[in-house]
């Protein structure tokens, strides 16, 4: 069996597209899974380090905001189509699948024209525009989010099968994390997570509720901070005065290498609402407090936050609303009342979907079954 993957750009694209490689190889462990992506993007990083192989097309994103800067894009786009093709003749694939970004747009759209399955996987609550469009040409589109449905032609055919997770984060014990790090039975653990570079106006968010719980026993707080702002954020806490190894309930990190530890170990989960993350809170049933990026593309960071917090797993906050001060009172709320808290793991666990790498690998193989190439 031969398996194109292609997706890239971000780590919302090439994570997942990861993730399902690597279930097709566990189910198939003799087939031949390419990534088709490009030079600039993670996935010219984070592929061969996996152990798959990489074969690049040039192509690059339009730009929405300056049509006229377009053209340059429009003559990449069809020298990358030209490539695609080529690489789609050569490998001869029995299924093509997508996760999204500007390179699986000539990627998938080569592989639909020499009549192989595409099969899309869309990892937000409103869809990024190259799977809007590609959706008309695919046999199948996975979806993370059901709200995504009303932003797809009526002719897809859609399946919500959520977003695959890595195995570590479904398979970690909560007892035994928490025993690692020197938890008490007891006391809350809260994980402000920023993303890989965290998060600034969380950050600064974060000081007001720390000069009112510092040093409070019945709760735990580790914080990323991100590499970039954890010496100056160190600085901040000492000029307010507190000291983190007398106070002890506070811990500040650059980066987390072991964010499965975390999640399994954490009562309360703070940070952004990009699908990887929110598919890992989810799948752990933790109660969450939202705070989307807000420049992310098309705002869709947002419409995942609402989504969930819709069900009642998370709160929403607005980035600009931090500096009202609200994040230091919800959280401050939520930690005195256990009640909602149980409530709102509940309903995290309700929308978390461990199966999902199951969901799309079968789909993935029934598609690839009914091609003749």
């Amino acid at each position: 069996m031969r398996i194109i993957v292609t997706g890239g750009g971000t780590g919302g694209h090439v994570y997942p597209a990861l993730a399902i490689a690597r279930g097709l190889r566990q189910v198939k462990p003799d087939a031949m899974i390419t990534f088709l992506g490009t030079e600039r993007g993670l996935e010219a990083d984070v592929v061969p380090r996996a152990g798959f192989p990489l074969v690049t097309i040039t192509v690059r994103g339009l730009e929405r905001r300056c049509i006229w800067k377009n053209v340059p894009a429009l003559i990449q786009i069809s020298r990358g189509l030209g490539q695609a093709w080529l690489q789609v003749k050569r490998l001869q694939p029995q299924a093509v699948v997508g996760t999204g970004g500007y390179v699986s747009g000539p990627v998938c759209l080569a592989a639909a024209l020499q009549g192989i399955p595409v099969i899309l996987h869309e990892q937000n609550a409103f869809p990024g525009l190259t799977n809007r469009w590609l959706a008309r040409l695919a046999r199948r589109v996975c979806l993370t989010f059901p709200e995504a449905v009303p932003y797809f032609p009526r002719s897809a055919r859609l399946l919500t099968t959520g977003l695959p997770v890595r195995p570590e984060i479904l398979t970690a014990d909560r007892q035994a994390c928490r025993q690692q790090l020197g938890l008490p039975a007891e006391q809350l653990l809260v994980l402000i997570v920023g993303g890989s570079q965290g998060a600034r106006s969380i950050n600064q968010a974060m000081l007001a509720l720390y000069s009112k719980l510092a040093g409070r026993r019945q709760v735990r707080f580790i914080h990323i901070t991100g590499r970039r702002d954890y010496e100056a954020y160190l600085g901040q806490l000492q000029g307010m005065g507190i000291d983190l190894e007398e106070c002890g309930n506070i811990s500040i990190k650059p980066y987390a290498y072991d964010m499965e530890q975390l999640l399994a170990a954490a009562d309360l989960v703070i940070g952004r609402a990009g699908a990887s993350f929110l598919a890992e809170v989810l799948v752990r049933g933790l109660p969450s407090v939202l705070v989307p990026y807000p420049y992310a593309a098309a705002n869709h960071q947002e419409y995942n936050a609402r989504a969930v917090a819709a069900k009642g797993a998370a709160v929403l906050i607005l980035d600009r609303e931090l500096k009202t001060g609200r994040l230091a009172q919800v959280v401050d709320t939520l930690l005195s009342d256990t009640g909602r808290l149980k409530a709102m793991a509940a309903a995290a666990s309700g929308l978390g979907r461990p199966e999902a790498l199951e969901a799309i690998i079968k789909v993935v193989l029934e598609e690839a079954a009914s091609c003749r190439a």
